[in-house]
């Protein structure tokens, strides 16, 4: 009998922030999201520079945990989600440690877009969701391998998620997702009339 196996697996990770640790407060992760925006001049100019509708402190600010303490908090969970989500992956990790080199905040308004991209230079990426109001964009990932498909026919439109080209995922306030830094993604633009905010981080493969 012929047998169809799945190989190569793309892993995300998906989990409630407090589900391996006491719980972020989301409202005070907000307002302190909006102070750090609202003070972040550098950060403004940035955006307007290179026309990003909306705010991000990803080139301007590398302190954020000495900024607001719940920023520091909010580094202890994460840690603890992305040793687990590299226990998933199987890493051999060889003695060394995964550390977080960064982390930034995204408030994305009306009509707010982030375009496809990767992280570069990281192993294992991801976002925290502070503020997701109805009717704002979801998160796209691609499937690393859609380059190379070349004359490959569309799947079907109710095809498991695992054949599927794109997937979208829509986390909930709370919660964090995590994959590995190659994998492309994108946000859509935001079609609700509020802000959508997260945070973004990166881990590397450093040394203890």
């Amino acid at each position: 009998m012929a047998k169809v196996k799945s190989f190569f697996a793309t892993r995300i990770y998906q989990a409630a922030l407090a589900e391996l640790d006491d719980a972020v407060g989301i409202e005070e992760l907000e307002k302190s999201c909006y102070a750090i925006a609202t003070d972040d001049e550098a950060g403004q100019a940035w955006c307007d520079e290179n026309d990003y509708l909306g705010y991000t402190s990803y080139a301007s600010l590398n302190d954020l945990d000495w900024r607001f303490p719940i920023f520091k908090d909010l580094i202890k969970v994460l840690d603890k989600h992305a040793q687990a989500f590299a226990e998933d992956l199987e890493f051999d990790l060889d003695g060394k440690a995964l550390k977080l080199d960064s982390i930034w905040i995204n408030i994305l308004p009306e009509a707010g877009i982030h375009t496809s991209h990767i992280h570069p230079h990281s192993v294992i990426s991801g976002t925290t969701y502070v503020k997701m109001p109805t009717g704002t964009s979801a998160i796209k990932f691609e499937d690393p391998r859609l380059a190379m498909m070349m004359a490959a026919p569309m799947r079907k439109e109710q095809a498991r998620n695992e054949m599927k080209q794109f997937i979208y995922l829509k986390p909930k306030a709370g919660e964090v997702l995590l994959w590995e830094s190659w994998l492309r993604h994108e946000v859509p633009m935001n079609m609700s009339e509020d802000d959508r905010i997260s945070v973004s981080f990166n881990y590397g493969w450093g040394k203890l």
